[in-house]
């Protein structure tokens, strides 16, 4: 068994407000903890992960390149599918907070190690 304490997990900052927090996971699967400011978007990218985007509080629109966009308000979710081109974007007027969980799982070098 591996236990992560929030206040003691692994936590990285690719923009600022942007934070993300390493939970516990696996090379098989990963989940990190983030939350946006309001107006804050990721950059449109891709993954060989799939992934759900799971919305704790607030409000979080995904969007894809084809400009399918879903708004997802507490406890809704959406698939990625892997290699799908998307952004999440915080387009609500307070701080959202959300869970990805990918597979395979994956670290912070995702955005640590991207070439813009």
């Amino acid at each position: 068994m591996k236990s992560v304490r929030f206040d003691e997990a692994e936590t990285y900052e690719p923009e600022a407000g942007w934070r993300r927090v390493a939970m516990a996971g696996s090379d098989r699967f990963s989940f990190e903890w983030f939350e946006k400011p309001p107006g804050h978007s990721s950059p449109l990218h891709d993954h060989e992960n799939e992934q759900v985007c799971l919305c704790l509080e607030g409000e979080l629109t995904v969007v894809t390149d084809e400009g399918e966009s879903v708004t997802l308000g507490p406890n809704d979710s959406v698939y990625l599918e892997a290699n799908e081109p998307h952004r999440v974007e915080n387009t609500g007027d307070e701080r959202s907070v959300g869970l990805d969980v990918f597979a395979p799982g994956r670290s912070f070098d995702f955005w640590t190690d991207r070439e813009e």
